[in-house]
């Protein structure tokens, strides 16, 4: 999973919204005197399917929302109820909640030792993440994602009043992922960035004693009422932070790594360093 990009055939995780149209399909299918197999072959989708919508791990196909709706008294309530899910495409379902609150944040923190964080990307650099996917992507989910990490990508120039923090690791840029031309653009796109007045770009060296980011990737925010809550993202999933407790664990971190990392007159010399290399 890339920074918030969607899977081939992998079941989204819970959010509030799926969770409460799903607590309304099994509130009326038990009214109705139903089991979830009973159920499941009046919609025509087996009880495992209605068993992820009830506890609001699946979307509900159109298909479904009609069906169920027939076999519950044709209430209106179901179709209402479909109306407020929440639908971005080219986005995961347990990265929405946290790509809501980038849109309005007024700290946005970042450490990334796997690739270059997806605000920075430059679109032939996330093409070739989203080529590498397994299972792979079709070509109408490859331009989703790309669309929907473009549109990401505004709010370093839509918030000035914002400020964004980033931490790369060195050995991300020696990898030249896409190629040398690729790498050449990316390297080219992180210097014009890193003179925006609200972007500090700082690179981790590769030969480093002491890392205080050993234990993967860091995503921090700060929202307008000075509450932070950070995201962490593996392999197919997922999680979002808000324990005050985990938050300031992270702080920490964050805070001893970009006094780790090269200073940012630093980092660009050495970004401009690579660039002359490739």
């Amino acid at each position: 999973m890339v920074d918030g990009a969607t899977g081939a055939g992998s079941e989204p995780e819970s959010s509030d919204s799926l969770r409460t149209f799903g607590a309304v399909v099994q509130a009326l299918r038990e009214h109705a005197g139903l089991n979830r197999e009973a159920f499941g072959k009046r919609v025509r989708f087996s009880k495992h399917t209605v068993a992820s919508v009830e506890l609001g791990r699946r979307m509900p196909d159109p298909a479904f929302v009609e069906r169920a709706e027939a076999a519950t008294g044709n209430t209106g309530a179901l179709r209402r109820a479909a109306e407020y899910l929440i639908r971005e495409p080219g986005l995961a379902s347990w990265f929405r909640q946290w790509a809501r609150l980038e849109k309005t944040a007024i700290s946005l923190f970042n450490y990334e030792c796997r690739m270059i964080p997806g605000l920075l990307q430059t679109e032939a650099y996330a093409r070739q993440l989203f080529a590498d996917q397994l299972p792979p992507l079709a070509d109408d989910q490859i331009e989703e994602q790309w669309t929907a990490r473009a549109t990401r990508q505004q709010l370093l120039r839509e918030r000035p009043n914002t400020a964004f923090s980033f931490i790369i690791e060195e050995h991300v840029l020696l990898r030249r992922t896409g190629g040398l031309e690729v790498s050449k653009a990316v390297i080219d796109h992180l210097l014009v960035v890193a003179e925006l007045r609200n972007v500090e770009i700082q690179i981790m060296p590769l030969l480093k004693s002491s890392h205080a980011g050993l234990h993967g990737p860091i995503a921090l925010l700060e929202d307008p009422k000075h509450k932070w809550f950070g995201y962490s993202e593996g392999q197919e999933c997922g999680h979002f932070i808000s324990d005050a407790k985990v938050i300031s664990v992270l702080q920490g971190r964050y805070a001893r790594m970009r006094a780790q990392a090269l200073n940012l007159d630093d980092s660009v010399s050495l970004l401009q360093q690579m660039r002359g290399d490739l």
